[in-house]
């Protein structure tokens, strides 16, 4: 099988060049629109008689020149407000799905209110509570610190445990239960910090902080889906526990940096029997949990592995493991390739037609934002950034730092641009490898 579950899959697809504009768009529309039934009554109006409650479907003009990445929301009155300091004239509406202007273009008191389906829509797309109730996450700076710490022993535990296991000796899983809650408690204070931390990682310590990084994905993308708490503890176990099989793997075999043998390959397709039953031995009960470790390489389309499962036997926790065990294997750094940049990955993947179940992959897409944090980009003033921060906005493009000008191949002056209030615009991602940069957590790190 040649797919994300063969490392030399990641070979044959590496980019060599710089992604073209035109991906931006339609990763966007994949993301954030959503299906229009039959017989939706739409309605094309002016900017000035957009009121908060109505349900926008489209945004006339090209879309990198509007304030937003989303084209189909309940507006609030910010949302208003930014129509209107766009240049953005007309706007269509849904008027089965939010309110309506009468007439004369005033806002009609008895349209419909946004719909149960229009708030989870908004829930989705990861908006805070209109009631303003929405926690507050903690500063990416502040979160990074207590995340290295996680990250640290992490790979410590997850070391220890893969040589108890590799000695024949069974593990105690109270340390990774413990180190799961911690997890948990750092991506409710901050969702990208430690993800985006854990994805740096040098090919040597792969095996064991993939497993940490692939915790704290899947717990943010349970909380993104809203899964209940039991669900979400039960997500971040699974990911630090998903590739114990490893640990009956050669070093030889898991490091090697060319093409596996045929035995080989069988030997590292073994591993997620191998984990289950090694969790199994060493007390592991949890039916959620043990499907993840056994079954977080098969695929949608039933042609996975190890037991070929169709889309229906896959639970959502499986479904999870599946898009964040990939994400973070083909974005890091491993023996035998360099990792991908973060952006082009989830394109990528958006690409795969069969592999992950659609609504985990738009998840973690949200959790992540289009351009994740360290994604080099280039602006349409042909400087080079790195992508810092989220917009302050769930719709609106990230904050980045600019440091070097692909016009005149030198490095600039280093500044952090709000590309949300900036005539600024992201055109297209860039390869560090093909620029030569090393070492770019250097620029997005506090």
């Amino acid at each position: 099988m040649n797919g994300p579950g063969n490392r030399d899959y990641h070979r044959s697809v590496r980019p060599r060049c710089r992604v073209k504009p035109p991906l931006a768009a339609p990763l966007f529309q994949w993301v954030w629109e959503e299906g229009m039934g039959a017989g939706t009554v739409l309605k094309t109006i002016q900017t000035q008689s957009l009121k908060a409650g109505m349900y926008v479907v489209k945004l006339h003009g090209p879309w990198l020149q509007h304030p937003f990445w989303r084209t189909r929301f309940v507006v609030d009155q910010d949302d208003v407000d930014t129509l209107l300091a766009s240049p953005v004239d007309r706007v269509d509406i849904d008027t089965d799905r939010g309110g309506d202007v009468d007439a004369a273009g005033n806002e009609d008191a008895h349209g419909p209110m946004p719909c149960a389906d229009d708030a989870a829509l908004v829930l989705a797309a990861g908006l805070p509570p209109k009631s303003g109730g929405a926690q507050a996450h903690a500063g990416m700076g502040d979160e990074l610190a207590r995340a290295r710490l996680i990250c640290d022993d992490g790979r410590a535990l997850v070391e220890a445990m893969f040589g108890e296991l590799r000695m024949g000796r069974a593990i105690v899983l109270d340390g990774a239960r413990d180190l799961a809650a911690r997890i948990d408690a750092s991506v409710s204070r901050n969702p990208l910090a430690l993800v985006s931390l854990a994805r740096l990682k040098t090919a040597d310590d792969y095996t064991y902080l993939h497993s940490v990084a692939v915790a704290g994905l899947m717990s943010a993308v349970a909380r993104d889906l809203a899964l209940p708490e039991q669900q979400r503890e039960r997500a971040a176990i699974a990911g630090l526990l998903h590739d114990m099989g490893k640990a009956h793997v050669p070093l030889a075999i898991l490091n090697k940096p060319g093409k596996l043998l045929d035995e080989e390959m069988a030997l590292m397709r073994d591993h997620p029997a191998a984990g289950e039953r090694l969790l199994r031995d060493a007390g592991l009960e949890d039916p959620d949990v043990l499907h993840v470790v056994r079954h977080h390489h098969e695929r949608m389309d039933g042609n996975g592995y190890p037991d070929r499962l169709a889309a229906e036997d896959l639970p959502v926790l499986t479904r999870i493991c599946a898009v964040c065990d990939v994400y973070d294997a083909i974005t890091s750094n491993r023996p035998y390739k360099a990792g991908w940049d973060p952006a082009e990955s989830l394109r990528r993947m958006a690409s795969w037609q069969g592999h992950f179940d659609p609504l985990a992959l738009k998840s973690l897409v949200r959790v992540l934002g289009i351009y994740p944090v360290g994604s080099l980009v280039r602006l349409a003033s042909d400087l080079l950034a790195v992508v810092v921060a989220p917009g302050d906005h769930p719709l609106a493009p990230p904050r980045v730092r600019i440091f070097f000008s692909a016009r005149s191949r030198s490095h600039v002056f280093r500044r952090d641009v709000d590309l949300g209030a900036s005539s600024d615009r992201i055109v297209g991602i860039e390869s560090a490898h093909v620029w030569g940069f090393r070492d770019l957590e250097k620029l997005w790190m506090p």
